[in-house]
């Protein structure tokens, strides 16, 4: 009904009640200052790097085992992302990867909540204190997620969120940025909007005064409103995700060769994505084709961003230090879910990823070369 009234009442479309409604929200949520919502997680996450003053000749270090948007972000303002490897735990950054990564010309650093669950962010908030370094967190895929009783998105200078269709809140596309710095915020929103400093353009008989280089990022209200309605059934939506985690971890931990997800000991993983890792020698592009053929779906979420084609032609630094990333991304493979997976459902893939398994255990092996 949210969306049916944004539409009707013709007027709002670039900006409007429900945009004022969602970023409040969002702010009781988090128990946050400030929320500025985006019209895609991107371009929040490029706006909070520019906001922080983060450009050329800056260095930034980020994950390569996350979407390929986190490093390209720090291009688009002119900065450098450098590969830092990740953690066998939750395949988020590794603060000693991080800490030997440290330069002069480092400026920020941005952890990723792989999947759902908090990163070392404790760790890594430890380190950007240490080194006067921003940290801009890139909460994307973990909306709702704790650790240690504080929500992930709380603990650096600011998050990036992400309402892309698949995220925990989903509007289609979507972002925000939260912070408690009223000035990072005031810049945002003036990036989002042109640079103007006036947020009634359409309301009103002047142009506005601009008062920066900005950009046309807003969010539609009838975005929003989806936004709002996502919100007020939130704890439902994340309940759901949690419940079919257990369920798939209760039974794909009965199966030898893959690992199923859990929660860490000091926070509440989300599940926005449910990804499980195979022993080495399982062929996954074979546990694919055979889930494909029992109807199930799957996804490789994600590959090293350092091995795409554009970053393998551009990128000159040295990536000998990125083992574990390479590793855990060629053994992850992510399951269906989402909060109205049935048992039956569950059952269904967990049956079919039993069946792959069995399969690739009865695969002849290549004789050795002799």
């Amino acid at each position: 009904m949210n969306a049916v009234e944004s539409i009707t009442r013709g007027q709002y479309w670039a900006n409007g009640p429900y945009i004022d409604q969602f970023e409040e929200k969002l702010k009781s949520f988090f128990d946050i200052e400030h929320a500025v919502v985006f019209n895609t997680g991107t371009t929040a996450l490029v706006s909070a790097l520019r906001a922080h003053g983060i450009g050329e000749g800056d260095e930034v270090i980020v994950p390569s085992f996350t979407f390929v948007s986190t490093a390209n972000a720090v291009r688009i303002v002119g900065a450098e992302p450098v590969f830092a490897d990740i953690e066998r735990d939750r395949y988020g950054l590794d603060p000693e990867s991080v800490a030997d990564l440290v330069s002069d010309d480092t400026a920020g650093i941005i952890p990723v909540h792989y999947a759902g669950s908090a990163c070392r962010i404790e760790s890594l908030s430890t380190i950007a204190e240490q080194y006067d370094l921003v940290l801009i967190e890139d909460a994307a895929e973990a909306f709702g997620a704790t650790a240690n009783g504080n929500a992930v998105g709380t603990f650096g200078d600011s998050a990036m969120l992400s309402f892309c269709q698949n995220k925990v809140v989903a509007t289609g596309e979507g972002g925000a940025v939260i912070t408690d710095d009223a000035d990072l915020a005031a810049d945002l929103r003036l990036i989002r909007s042109h640079g103007r400093a006036s947020g009634d353009y359409f309301e009103s008989s002047s142009t506005g005064q601009y008062r920066t280089l900005g950009n046309n990022f807003r969010m539609p209200d009838v975005v929003a409103s989806l936004g709002v309605a996502q919100l007020d059934r939130v704890d439902e939506l994340i309940r759901g995700r949690r419940r079919v985690a257990k369920a798939y971890a209760d039974r794909i931990d009965a199966i030898d060769g893959v690992e199923p997800m859990t929660d860490p000991a000091d926070g509440r993983h989300v599940y926005q994505l449910y990804p499980v890792t195979f022993d080495a020698g399982i062929d996954r592009d074979a546990v694919i084709e055979s889930l494909a053929e029992r109807g199930v779906s799957s996804k490789v979420y994600f590959e090293p961003v350092h091995q795409n084609s554009y970053y393998r032609e551009t990128y000159d630094r040295p990536i000998d230090r990125l083992s574990t990333t390479v590793d855990i991304a060629s053994r992850v493979l992510s399951l269906p879910i989402h909060p109205e997976l049935t048992t039956a459902e569950i059952d269904h893939v967990s049956a079919a990823l039993t069946v792959a398994i069995e399969e690739e255990g009865q695969r002849p092996t290549e004789p050795s070369p002799t």
